[in-house]
């Protein structure tokens, strides 16, 4: 299957490499607070790239997680 975006390894990537690690809930937690509702599950589809991301997701996602939108998509 194709993938539904670019940004999913590199998510779970920083999201693991935290100290400590995040969990798929914290991200959506922060993700939530900046205005996105999104869930746990919705941040697993990310992750394993079931799920698009918008231009728009793809700063809140950079933001919730300290890191460039040019890091995430593989440009940093």
């Amino acid at each position: 299957m194709v993938s539904l975006n670019v940004v999913g390894p590199a998510v779970r990537k920083v999201r693991l490499g935290k100290q400590p690690p995040l969990t798929q809930e914290h991200v959506a937690i922060k993700l939530q607070v900046l205005g996105w509702d999104i869930d746990r599950f919705g941040v697993s589809k990310i992750e394993r790239g079931k799920r698009q991301v918008t231009d728009r997701e793809l700063l809140v996602l950079a933001e919730a997680l300290d890191v460039s939108a040019a890091w995430l998509l593989g440009e940093d």
